[in-house]
């Protein structure tokens, strides 16, 4: 008797019901995960929350759009609502990812589509870690959709869908601009694109969206005048260099690799379909759709492919490690792209292991996360950012503070990520202060810190209470305390996690001009 999975029927029939149980039940994975495991923020969240704090224009740090909303969502929720924020972001782009499909291969395919997304790393495990990649990934995401809609479709009214889009971001990421750029080149080169440009309703959004481009090119400038290595004459000189070609060219090929290696789960999925290894079981009957339009496959091809060529080759231009404005947006049309490519039939082999190779990609990761937090510490002595024990350090630093001064921790500084833990911890919600590199923490000044002391912060390798000499050259008058040990959530072989820390009482302590 020949039997199919109902998930393969469920794909024919009720693509719709695929795609919502498919995507929530990532979202609800990758809320839990965190929110259950997590003892600390991850990778730049923390960082970002103190920016998003302070609700500034002039940050420093690029297009405000990410950190105002995550703060936001930390405000309403704490760090739940900002990791149901991330879940949106996700839900957000597929959700577009589906409806282009459906447009141009069909519901069913469409699913597939999101189905195949699940295998792409940048969706699943760094989620949790709320960004303007994230938030870019879903407004790019709703900016294709849009553009499928009104210059191909037709429809006058999603041009300004696309607009409002294209807004948030620009307000969003130092990528929106090459991403956008890279759309209107399409416009102008196509035929078709030409032809939507003869309705009024493309140059009205397109005027509008010139305000957005000048307070993005603020942004820009203001992040390209930070630092003398990223100025303008070093980055000449280096590509004027014979010999940094081989190294700019390698280094473009691993950024090139580190995306492919991404999309390794969907390539599992994509072996399995296709019937390798090979079995004497037949497939499941091909489903198919009707001819797609030429121009929906140069589309979906261009935009699969371009904006990752062109930001990785950027990143290497300005001396990154890794893609201009992140790597999420760069992959949103990979799943769509491969349904494109397997043609108006695809048939699904092993559908049995398919679908627990599917649930695998979901779960498995997800599992490995209470089990690296556990063993890693005991094995190789890794100090993971999420297993960093942020509540008991917030509480510490603000209750010595207050209760040597009187006062609410106002200010914090010091290492950078332990200031910015500190600070998210802390229940007076201090600023951070980078004494570093103060342009990039504009909302505290000298004035400030005599005015409302702060808290210096830095991690220490032993009981010595010295801070070390950068710190100690901004603030030469610094009385360091001996250093607080605090217990991470498994301690294994790591060392003990030592804060080296100072008070600044208010009106004792000046730092240096």
């Amino acid at each position: 008797m020949f039997f199919v999975p109902i998930y393969i029927e469920a794909i024919r029939a009720r693509p719709v019901l695929i795609f919502w149980a498919a995507a929530l039940a990532q979202t609800a994975v990758w809320i839990a995960v965190p929110m259950l495991f997590y003892s600390a923020p991850p990778g730049d969240l923390a960082q970002l929350l103190a920016t998003g704090h302070e609700f500034r224009f002039d940050a420093g740090v690029g297009p405000p759009l990410a950190s105002w909303l995550a703060e936001i969502a930390f405000r309403g929720a704490g760090l739940f609502g900002v990791y149901v924020l991330a879940q949106i972001c996700v839900v957000t782009a597929y959700w577009c990812v589906f409806t282009l499909g459906r447009a141009i291969v069909g519901p069913s395919h469409a699913a597939m589509a999101v189905l195949l997304m699940v295998g792409i790393a940048l969706f699943t495990v760094p989620s949790p870690d709320f960004g303007p990649p994230i938030l870019t990934m879903a407004f790019w995401a709703v900016v294709l959709q849009q553009y499928w809609q009104a210059a191909i479709k037709r429809r006058k009214r999603s041009w300004y869908g696309l607009g409002c889009a294209a807004a948030l971001m620009l307000l969003s990421s130092d990528a929106a601009l090459l991403l956008l750029g890279a759309l209107v080149v399409f416009t102008a080169v196509t035929g078709r694109g030409r032809k939507a440009l003869e309705a009024p309703e493309p140059w009205i959004v397109g005027i509008a969206l010139v305000v957005f481009l000048l307070l993005h090119l603020v942004w820009l400038q203001g992040m390209w005048l930070q630092g003398s290595e990223d100025s303008l004459k070093p980055l000449l000189e280096r590509l004027r260099d014979a010999q940094s070609a081989g190294l700019n060219t390698s280094a473009w090929l691993r950024l090139l690799a580190a995306l492919a290696l991404a999309h390794a789960g969907l390539a599992i999925l994509l072996v399995l379909a296709v019937g390798w290894p090979r079995v004497r079981a037949a497939p499941a009957p091909p489903i198919a759709r009707p001819h797609a339009d030429p121009f929906a496959v140069i589309f979906v091809k261009i935009f699969a492919l371009v904006p990752a060529l062109l930001a990785t080759i950027a990143a290497v231009v300005a001396g990154q490690k890794l893609p201009i404005g992140g790597a999420a947006p760069l992959v949103v049309l990979s799943g769509l792209g491969i349904v494109l490519a397997a043609g108006d039939s695809i048939a699904l082999y092993h559908q049995r292991v398919l679908g627990f190779a599917w649930s695998g990609l979901l779960l498995v990761p997800a599992a490995f996360v209470p089990l690296l937090i556990v063993l890693l510490p005991w094995t190789i002595g890794m100090d993971l950012k999420i297993a960093q024990p942020a509540n008991a350090m917030g509480e510490f630093f603000a209750e010595s503070f207050q209760r040597r001064t009187g006062q609410k921790l106002a200010i914090v500084t010091g290492d950078p990520r332990t200031a910015a833990l500190v600070a998210l911890a802390a229940p007076s919600r201090p600023s951070v202060f980078s004494d570093a590199d103060p342009s990039r923490t504009p909302w505290v000044t000298a004035d400030d810190i005599r005015k409302k002391g702060a808290v210096v912060v830095w991690l220490a390798a032993d009981t010595s209470p010295t801070p070390p000499p950068d710190i100690k050259i901004y603030f030469p008058d610094l009385v360091a305390e001996v250093p607080r040990t605090f217990d991470r959530p498994v301690q294994g072989r790591l060392p003990l996690l030592r804060v080296g820390w100072g008070v600044i009482r208010p009106g004792s302590v000046a730092p240096a001009q």
